[in-house]
């Protein structure tokens, strides 16, 4: 997945085919309308942010990209 966000005041692309995959949780059972997935990445440029992927009922009800700092990204 490739988008365009704005983060602290900057325009930054994150595409999950080109950075790296750091890490990964699940909350909730397969299927749970609040249940979700989130996948840690970090970018060439040192940028990191979650792919999330979730029922309708969670944080996540369309599949969407989050940036974060680096220090959101060491408490994941």
């Amino acid at each position: 997945m490739r988008k365009t966000k704005t983060f602290e005041g900057k325009r930054h692309v994150y595409d999950t085919d080109k950075a790296e995959e750091c890490g990964h949780r699940a909350f909730g059972a397969f299927g749970d309308p609040d249940g979700y997935e989130e996948t840690l990445y970090r970018t060439k440029g040192g940028l990191y942010f979650v792919l999330g992927t979730g029922g309708e009922a969670s944080p996540y009800p369309a599949q969407d990209i989050r940036p974060l700092t680096a220090v959101e990204a060491k408490q994941f």
